[in-house]
């Protein structure tokens, strides 16, 4: 009897150690998403409107049953505006917090960055926003990155667009470059609007540079002001360019100013003053000046969430949002290896920033909007199909 009930006795000490030595279970009752954004920083405008459009897609989505049967559970990191800090929040997201998809970053530094781990680890990450033309290429081999994705469209054809647009619809012939020279995505924008802009018969009259942080641009204003131009075009951000266009027009420079899509921020208008933003024009990718019944009911939506209208930026996460989870429904499947297949297989998905379809390159096919700015807000729009 003693012999049983020591053999009893160490049948349950053995079980117990076993039972330790199991890892805990993974949760599966929610799908797990991540989200890499640019919620402090230098360019946290971008990614603070990225994250509204992203949590008001993923709520609705959840208030309709979710997908597959489950709600959709986001989990938020800052990277600071940072493209070190991006690569280490995607290796926590897709190491620790074993997400099927990441969102994010906005930047195309910070999702270039990004990409290696997600390759290295097979989950889809989607970038509403990183327009740097080669951002899908790794570097090493040449190759797309085949966890890549992006719902806004690239640079080069920002450029171009803005060119015709110049050239075409404002008939204006010779322009003065002044962008940003240590950005790689403003210098993609000056370069295929100088070449599309020669190629229409226009004349280039000077390429002048600044540098990320400047505020004072009045030396290269006052260079420019003798010249005979007729159209600037500023390729950069809004941290930079609302402070160009206050001295512009403060100098008394009043030709038309024309930029892309780094112009799309609340803060363009504050640091340029409402009375100095006339004739100002800039590719987006997403405009609710129109009649798109989707586009209102985004708007509508968005506006009864947070107190104010989406900008572009808002848009196109949303649409990054839907498009995984348009994704995850038709590969019946949120394993990642699945969601990428789907991804890559979109044709004709419906956003509110326009329809996506995906290319070999993982980048969206899709349309762009040329938005004039007068005062504080928008007054019209273009759209140009691709």
């Amino acid at each position: 009897m003693k012999k049983l009930i020591k053999l009893i006795a160490l049948l349950m000490v053995i079980s117990l150690i076993l039972t330790g030595c199991q890892s805990s279970p993974v949760d599966e009752s929610t799908i797990k998403v991540g989200i890499n954004m640019e919620l402090s920083g230098e360019v946290a405008s971008y990614g603070q409107a990225e994250l509204n459009g992203i949590k008001l897609a993923i709520k609705q989505v959840n208030a309709n049953g979710g997908v597959l049967g489950k709600e959709i559970e986001l989990i938020e990191v800052d990277n600071t505006s940072s493209a070190s800090e991006a690569t280490s929040v995607t290796t926590r997201l897709v190491s620790q917090d074993n997400v099927v998809a990441i969102l994010g970053p906005a930047t195309s530094g910070a999702f270039k960055a990004s990409l290696p781990v997600s390759e290295e680890y097979g989950v889809a990450i989607i970038s509403p926003s990183a327009t740097d033309t080669t951002v899908m290429l790794n570097d090493t081999t040449k190759e797309v990155f085949t966890t890549g994705f992006r719902t806004c469209f690239i640079d080069s054809f920002q450029g171009v667009t803005m060119a015709n647009f110049a050239y075409d619809n404002l008939s204006l012939s010779k322009a003065v470059v002044f962008g940003d020279n240590s950005s790689d995505y403003a210098q993609g924008l000056a370069d295929s609007f100088i070449a599309q802009f020669k190629a229409n018969g226009g004349t280039i009259v000077a390429h002048e540079n600044f540098t990320k942080g400047d505020t004072d641009f009045n030396a290269v204003l006052t260079k420019i002001a003798d010249m005979d131009f007729d159209v600037l075009f500023v390729p950069g951000y809004y941290n930079e360019a609302g402070l160009l266009i206050k001295q512009a027009r403060e100098m008394g420079l009043n030709v038309p100013i024309l930029g892309a899509d780094g112009f799309e921020s609340p803060d363009l208008i504050a640091l340029a003053g409402v009375d100095n933003i006339v004739d100002v024009f800039y590719s987006t990718h997403y405009s609710s000046v129109g009649d798109d019944q989707l586009v209102a009911d985004f708007v509508t939506a968005f506006s009864d969430e947070y107190g104010t209208e989406p900008n572009a930026f808002s848009a196109l996460a949303y649409d990054a949002a839907m498009l995984l989870v348009d994704a995850i429904e038709r590969a019946n499947d949120a394993d990642p290896s699945k969601i990428i297949e789907a991804l890559l297989d979109t044709d004709g998905f419906v956003g509110v920033a326009g329809n996506i379809s995906i290319d070999n390159n993982h980048d969206a096919v899709k349309s762009i909007y040329v938005v004039e700015l007068s005062g504080d807000k928008a007054i019209n729009s273009v759209k140009v199909n691709p």
